[in-house]
């Protein structure tokens, strides 16, 4: 049996930050259209009679969300698809910029949020390795020397010099995941990536996850897997049409999406 990873002790050092990443009252907003205009024309004589765009309304995939994550802990993120999950994590890669609310994110950050992002698929594996690297700052001498360990986690040696875009979802997820571990980041940004991947594979991701929690490092996961969740983070968020409507114990937070009672806490949030 695996150890599960600890919540940070209360005795931490004072001279630690009290937390590596902090979200204060986030919102990200996006226009939608119930119809669109046929033509610019038809666009500016709406806008004139209206002062808007025909259908459009705003839609919030997050709304005013706080929280704080400390040094190495495992935080969850949970809700039904379309609850702002993604999202969040997206803000917290910094790839997406909030509309409203400020994020503080202390150290680098390795983010495997969609498949194949960040990669050539006309590229091979080890091509790609090289241009991820170069992405990251890294010299030619500091890339070659991980090349092999980056292919050899992956389980790709046989495949390290095919295009990955013949490759299935299950080995972009493995190239993804050992191109991102090997960046030794100070935050990790997990979303269901790693659900494409095979069990014997996943136990290598956990193993590298406990390897890292006892570096000090920080791992947010997103993840429909209620019962890893559960055993692996020390702190859940509840997601919910865009509110965070739980942020504590994962036991907690599982049973709470499960029964739906976070839809009451919605109502009256």
């Amino acid at each position: 049996m695996q150890p599960q990873p600890q919540a940070p002790s209360s005795t931490q050092s004072a001279a630690e930050p009290q937390s590596i990443i902090s979200v204060q009252n986030v919102t990200v907003a996006y226009r939608s259209y119930k119809e669109r205009p046929s033509s610019l024309k038809e666009s500016v004589i709406r806008l004139m009679r209206t002062g808007k765009f025909a259908g459009s309304m705003t839609m919030e995939a997050l709304s005013n969300v706080s929280l704080t994550i400390p040094k190495g802990a495992v935080y969850g993120l949970i809700g039904s698809n379309g609850s702002g999950k993604s999202t969040m994590l997206k803000v917290l890669a910094q790839v997406l910029k909030p509309t409203g609310g400020t994020v503080t994110v202390k150290g680098t950050v390795a983010s495997l949020i969609e498949l194949g992002v960040g990669f050539d698929p006309e590229l091979n594996a080890i091509e790609n390795i090289y241009l991820n690297g170069s992405l990251h700052k890294r010299s030619r001498a500091q890339i070659k020397s991980r090349v092999e360990s980056i292919i050899e986690f992956a389980e790709l040696r046989e495949f390290a010099t095919t295009p990955i875009k013949y490759y299935s979802s299950g080995m972009a997820a493995r190239l993804g995941f050992s191109v991102a571990i090997e960046i030794d980041p100070d935050i990790l940004l997990v979303d269901e990536i790693l659900a494409v991947g095979d069990e014997r594979f996943q136990v290598k991701c956990m193993e590298v996850f406990h390897r890292l929690l006892r570096e000090g490092k920080t791992i947010v996961i997103v993840s429909h897997d209620l019962d890893m969740i559960a055993r692996t983070a020390s702190r859940i968020g509840l997601l919910s049409r865009g509110h965070l409507v739980f942020d504590g114990d994962p036991r907690t937070a599982v049973q709470m999406y499960r029964d739906s009672s976070y839809q009451t806490a919605l109502t009256h949030s």
